[in-house]
This record gives structure tokens, sequence and C-alpha cells, in this order.
């Protein structure tokens, strides 16, 4: 039969090698190091979270200048609708505009953590409305993605 410490003996004669853990000295944690070790770990939460929320202030300006952008685009279409159409049919584009400039500076107005608590809020009240606007924001940067591309390869090309 083999060695008892280095393997077990199966009922169908076969042998497992079986896997002993000996320490030396005491295997407890002394309760300072686990408190060090808490401690650290809130410390990196912490760096952590400072980090995701600077992010997220860098990126909520990048935001709000993006669609004071959209904005200019929609009141210069309004102008070529107006031309063209009519300027009962511009007002829509300038109305688009106007708002679009209100939620740009509704975005300016808050800070980080408001926002990400108004977002929590709108998605336990309406969880379709989230999924819905996730998925028209996914098409919009998809499509601002596309037209990045299509534009940095049209410039390679020439």
């Amino acid at each position: 039969m083999a060695d008892k410490k280095n393997s077990d003996e199966t009922a169908t004669g076969e042998i497992s090698p079986a896997i002993t853990f000996e320490a030396a000295g005491d295997t407890q944690a002394t309760p300072g190091a686990t408190q060090k070790l808490k401690d650290e770990a809130s410390k990196l939460g912490t760096q952590a979270a400072d980090r995701a929320r600077a992010f997220a202030g860098e990126n909520k300006e990048r935001a709000t200048n993006a669609l004071d952008e959209v904005a200019k685009m929609f009141e210069g279409a309004a102008l070529d609708v107006d031309a063209r159409l009519g300027e009962q049919y511009g007002k829509y584009a300038r109305s688009a505009a106007q708002g679009i400039s209100n939620f740009a500076e509704s975005l300016r107005g808050k800070e980080v953590d408001d926002l990400f608590n108004d977002a929590t809020e709108l998605v336990k009240k309406s969880p379709v409305i989230a999924v819905g606007a996730a998925a028209a924001v996914g098409f919009v940067v998809a499509r601002l993605i596309k037209s990045g591309v299509d534009a940095a390869s049209e410039t390679t090309d020439a």
C-alpha cells in the first residue's frame, strides 16, 4: 500500500495524491496585520474612487463641450431649414438646439456624484427609458466613431 502521507487509495484501488500543508508556527493572522490589510484596502478603494471622480469630471467637461457643438450644429441646421422649407419648420431645430444647450448647462451645474445619483434614480424609476437612452447614446457614439474612422482613412488615402 502507498505511503499515507503522500497519497490516498480510493475504493477502486487507484492512488491519488493527498495535499497537506504544514505551517511553521502560528497560522492565524495577528489582529494588527488584519487591521493593516483592511486599512490598506480602504486607502486603495478611496484612491480608486477619487480617480474615478476626477476622470468622470474631465469627461463631463468634454461631454458638455460636445453638447455645445451639437447645439451649434442644430442652430446652423435651423437656418438651412428656414431657407429651404420656411421658419415654421426651422423652429423645431432651434427648439432642439435650445434643449441641448439647456441640458449642457444643467450638466455643468452638477457635481459628478449628483449625476451618478440622478442616473441611479432614473434607472430605478424608468428602466425602459434608461435602456432606450443607452441604446440611443450607443448608436450616436458608434456613428461618431465610424465617421471619425472614415475621415481618418480618407486623409491617409489622399
